[in-house]
């Protein structure tokens, strides 16, 4: 089947089953049983074993189609993770509700004392018959009043290494001893929170990978958000939030402004252009990679390829507009728009790993400089100095 056939049989298939009007959890049924939902999965596993190209191919017509419940392959790091390291009884038991919309899930990585050191975590899982026991507290997590699953790693031998001694777990989020409280961020949103864990249960059968293996199941994890992230910026309907970088978007606003002809103001919107041109580029690279290590560290080139263009964007309308980017409220859209994208692009230098971290994934693995200095690289987790 060429890619044609397949835009057709999509489109077909749309055209028999796609009403508005009907039942978000029939629809959702419905897109899972046809392999829609994750086209690119093999077969037993809810997809159709496309290539990832084919993939967005899909993607796209459910799109154009305004209909929802496809590219779960791509965007759902809770599934992808399991898909990839998972048991077959947590495929079979936790990716179907997911890739359905029925559970949703949020990310359990940082705390307050190590967030770009990730390893050197101190949330502690000890086990007690066939649950886990967790204790500590997370950061940074967004989502967290409304996921029924946490994607956590927690510290269960203190007496290896730091990179070994960690494991993986989805967490259940609904239930006593975890606390959520928002934080308050500058643009005036709470995305974020605080996640406090006080002896908080993990069924033994939700470990994800090997005891004290977790650093491995993490780096897919974090792999798959780097890819989303680095592919994506936040978009929504209200004009002020993040989007991917648009040359048209950045002359229409120079246009209103009447400097389109400024010939500054036109290099710099090139400059923008250039730079999402590139990574469109390297995230093309990226899936073309055949090694996975390669493809990682590519993934990291993409994700902060994407935090520079949102900056880069921002600072570049700010110019455009001039001394409104300063007014705020809703009497003053434009400014009040570009500044609330100024503030919040620092939303993608922090998620998904700093800016910091992926310089030194790029540095180390892409241009072959020297590893960081490691002088505790085999000293016990509890020997460390705080």
């Amino acid at each position: 089947m060429n890619d044609d056939e397949l835009r057709d049989e999509v489109r077909k298939w749309l055209a028999a089953n796609w009403n508005p009007a009907i039942d978000r959890a029939s629809w959702a049924q419905r897109v899972v049983d046809a392999g829609w939902a994750v086209p690119s999965w093999e077969p037993e596993w809810y997809g159709r074993g496309l290539s990832e190209a084919r993939s967005r191919l899909v993607a796209a017509e459910f799109a154009a189609a305004g209909a929802p419940g496809c590219g779960h392959d791509r965007a759902n790091l809770f599934a992808c993770t399991l898909h990839d390291v998972g048991t077959e009884e947590q495929k079979r038991r936790l990716i179907p509700p997911s890739i359905r919309g029925e559970s949703k899930w949020c990310l359990l990585y940082s705390e307050p004392s190590a967030g770009s050191d990730l390893a050197g975590l101190r949330t502690k899982a000890e086990r007690r018959g066939d649950q886990w026991v967790i204790n500590g507290q997370k950061v940074w997590t967004s989502f967290a009043k409304t996921a029924d699953y946490g994607m956590l790693v927690a510290r269960t031998d203190w007496d290896v290494p730091k990179h070994q001694g960690i494991s993986f777990f989805m967490l259940p989020m609904r239930q006593p001893g975890v606390e959520i409280r928002p934080i308050h961020q500058i643009t005036g949103e709470s995305e974020f929170n605080e996640v406090f864990i006080q002896d908080a249960r993990i069924p033994a059968e939700n470990l994800v990978g090997e005891l004290n293996a977790g650093w491995s199941v993490l780096q897919i994890a974090l792999g798959y958000e780097r890819r989303f992230m680095g592919d994506l910026a936040r978009t929504a309907k209200d004009g002020r939030r993040p989007r991917p970088a648009n040359a048209s978007l950045l002359i229409e606003l120079a246009r209103d402004a009447g400097k389109l002809d400024d010939p500054y103001i036109r290099q710099q919107i090139a400059r923008v252009d250039a730079l999402a041109t590139v990574n469109r580029w390297n995230t093309q690279r990226s899936k073309a990679a055949a090694d996975h290590g390669e493809a990682a560290a590519l993934t990291a080139l993409g994700k902060i390829a994407m935090s520079r263009i949102l900056h880069e964007t921002a600072r570049v309308e700010t110019e455009i507009v001039g001394a409104e980017a300063m007014l705020a409220g809703p009497e003053n859209p434009v400014g009040d728009a570009v500044t609330f994208r100024t503030m919040n692009a620092y939303f993608t230098s922090i998620g998904g790993g700093t800016d910091q971290i992926q310089r030194n994934i790029i540095g180390e693995r892409v241009l072959g400089l020297p590893k960081e200095p490691e002088p505790h690289r085999n000293t016990p987790f509890r020997d460390l100095p705080r």
